[in-house]
Order: C-alpha cells, then sequence, then structure tokens
C-alpha cells in the first residue's frame, strides 16, 4: 500500500468497494424478500415453474454439449492453423458474443423462414416455436463462448508436446486424443460450464425463435418476465433468485476450475 501511495490505494479500494458492494446488493435484495412470508420458495413448487426449470436445465445443458463437440476443433485450428483470412474468421466467431440476443434471434427466424430452413422445418425438424428453437438459439451463443475458452487454452499448451508424441509414433488424430485433450481437461470443464451458463440465462434469442408458452418452450428467463408483466411476483422472484445461486455456482466452479489449471 505504501508503494502504492496512499492516494492511489484509497482510489483502488474505493473502486472495488462501490462494485463488491453492487453485486452484494442485487443479491441481499432477493434473498430479503424471499424471506419475506416464503412467497418465492414455495413458488418453485409450482408445476409452471418446476416445467420452466427443467426445461432450462436441460435444453442449456444439451446445447453447451452440443457447441462443445464443435467448439473443440474449431478452437483447435485457431489456435494451431496459420491461413488467409484467419483474423477475420476469428472476428466472426466472436459476432454472437457482442451482438444483442435480440438481434441473434431475429437472425435465426430468417434462416428458418429461407427456402433451406422452410424445407428443413416442413420436412425434418420444426423449430420456430418449438424446443428445438431454444436448442438452436442457445447453441449458438454456448458455442461462441466455449471457443474463445478452449482458444485461449489450446494457445497456451506448448505444441512440442504434440511434437514429441508425433516423433514416438502417434498420428495427429492419437496426439490430440491422447496428450492434447488430457492437458485441457479444466479448460474444457471452464468450457462447457461457461457455455451452459450463457445458454441458461439467454432471453432474448430463445424467446424471439421460441416464443414463450407455458408447458412448452417457456424457459427460466422467459418465465421470469411472462411472470414479472404478469404481476406474479413471487414466482418471477423465486426463479430469479435460483438463476442467481446456479450462477454464484457456475462462477465457483470456473475460478476452482482455473485455479487448479495454475498449480
Amino acid at each position: 500500500m505504501r508503494r502504492l501511495g496512499l492516494g492511489f490505494s484509497t482510489y483502488l479500494l474505493a473502486g472495488l468497494g462501490v462494485a463488491v458492494s453492487t453485486v452484494l446488493a442485487l443479491i441481499a435484495v432477493q434473498v430479503a424478500f424471499t424471506q419475506d412470508g416464503g412467497g418465492p420458495l414455495r413458488a418453485l413448487g409450482e408445476p409452471d415453474i418446476r416445467f420452466a426449470v427443467w426445461l432450462s436445465l436441460w435444453t442449456s445443458t444439451t446445447a453447451a454439449v452440443l457447441a462443445l463437440v464443435v467448439a473443440v476443433p474449431a478452437a483447435y485450428a485457431l489456435a494451431r492453423f496459420h491461413f488467409r483470412g484467419k483474423a477475420l474468421v476469428d472476428g466472426l466467431l466472436d459476432v454472437p458474443i457482442v451482438l444483442s440476443p435480440v438481434v441473434l434471434g431475429i437472425a435465426l427466424i430468417l434462416v428458418f423462414r429461407s427456402a433451406p430452413g422452410r424445407f428443413v422445418e416442413e420436412n425434418v425438424l420444426r423449430f420456430v416455436f418449438e424446443v428445438p428453437g431454444i436448442l438452436a438459439a442457445q447453441f449458438v451463443l454456448a458455442l461462441a463462448m466455449e471457443i474463445r475458452v478452449l482458444k485461449a487454452a489450446f494457445e497456451d499448451l506448448d505444441p512440442r508436446y504434440e511434437q514429441v508424441a508425433r516423433v514416438l509414433g502417434c498420428s495427429p488424430w492419437a496426439a490430440f486424443r491422447r496428450v492434447t485433450l488430457p492437458m485441457s481437461r479444466s479448460a474444457l470443464v471452464a468450457a462447457f460450464v461457461l457455455g451452459f451458463s450463457r445458454a441458461l440465462g439467454d432471453f432474448g434469442a430463445t424467446v424471439t425463435v421460441a416464443g414463450s408458452v407455458r408447458f412448452k418452450t417457456e424457459t427460466m428467463p422467459i418465465a421470469i418476465y411472462s411472470n414479472l408483466a404478469s404481476v406474479r411476483i413471487g414466482k418471477a422472484l423465486g426463479l430469479a433468485l435460483l438463476l442467481t445461486l446456479i450462477a454464484l455456482c457456475v462462477l465457483t466452479l470456473v475460478r476452482a476450475v482455473g485455479a487448479r489449471r495454475r498449480v
């Protein structure tokens, strides 16, 4: 503190204090209102709320797993290969992260309303205002997040480990499977968890593509908005607190995984 100077240290501590106080206040008010009569906690046991929780959990988990299947080779290619237009490709994959979820949802609607999209919807699987539409929206959001995490991890991994495996007789695929993936286990877990949380908390893209139909396409964020708009405060607050709890668990897990990687 003395090396930094008293004035600068005070500035840093003040900024940290405001940031922490803001987040704690947001969590504290939810807990305080939840304890007021226990209504929000009781609301979590109602059928429509339980359906929204179950729908959100299984769709976001499925979307995160599917995204991980695509993110692993995509991130590895970006980390290891050098090709013309790589910067453009890398930037394009970041678009879902910075783009408004509503805009992303509109783009998905337009995809399903194109000629190939109509063919898929009419002959293979319906997406618009259906559960597969939820998966499509969550998949795109989770994919972008997971690629970012895995690309950084693969770039930090020394390629000499793979080169040694190749010298010892491994094929490129075997070196990737036996050396790269095991050494990136923590990053894979972190990528999945962050992709899952991104999918779980989405509202804009999901409601644009799948709509808000109770007992069909109403995920937790959509249910929070719908119940709040209908002045069912207990249900909205109960779901909000549950999402906050999940977010805290996710962040704790990611921090723990990150700490293991540094050890």
